[in-house]
C-alpha cells in the first residue's frame, strides 16, 4: 500500500486546514485509515482514527475541532482541521492498518500554525 500525503502549510492560530491522504496498491487490505502527527522534539501521537466500520476516534487535544472522514470509493481519508492552536504544529503522518498486521505510512505533512 502507497499513501501520499498533502494539504500542509502554514495557518495562524484560529484557521482551518484539511490534510488528504490517497492510498493505493493492495488498498483491499486496508481495515483503518489514521492521521498521526509528530510536533517538534516529541515523540509521534495518534490524532485520529477511522475504521471500515464507520468507527472513529480522536485523540482529547482535538475532539471537537478535527475531523476525519474516508472516501472508499476512492480510498482516500481527510483530516478537517478547524480552530487550529499553536500547539498542533506538527509533521501530520497518513496511515494504515491492514487485514494482515501491518502497517504503512505517507511521507508526513508539515502543518505550522502561528500564534
Amino acid at each position: 500500500v502507497q499513501l501520499q500525503a498533502s494539504g500542509g502549510g502554514l495557518v495562524q492560530a484560529g484557521g482551518s486546514l484539511r490534510l488528504s491522504c490517497a492510498a493505493s496498491g493492495s488498498t483491499w487490505i486496508i481495515l483503518s485509515m489514521n492521521w498521526y502527527r509528530q510536533p517538534p522534539g516529541k515523540q509521534r501521537e495518534l490524532v485520529a482514527t477511522s475504521t471500515n466500520g464507520g468507527q472513529t476516534n480522536y485523540a482529547d487535544s482535538v475532539k471537537g475541532r478535527f475531523a476525519i472522514a474516508r472516501d472508499n470509493a476512492k480510498n482516500t481519508v481527510l483530516l478537517q482541521m478547524n480552530n487550529l492552536k499553536p500547539e498542533d504544529t506538527a509533521v501530520y503522518y497518513c496511515n494504515v492498518g491492514t487485514t494482515f498486521g501491518y502497517t504503512y505510512w505517507g511521507q508526513g505533512t508539515l502543518v505550522t500554525v502561528s500564534s
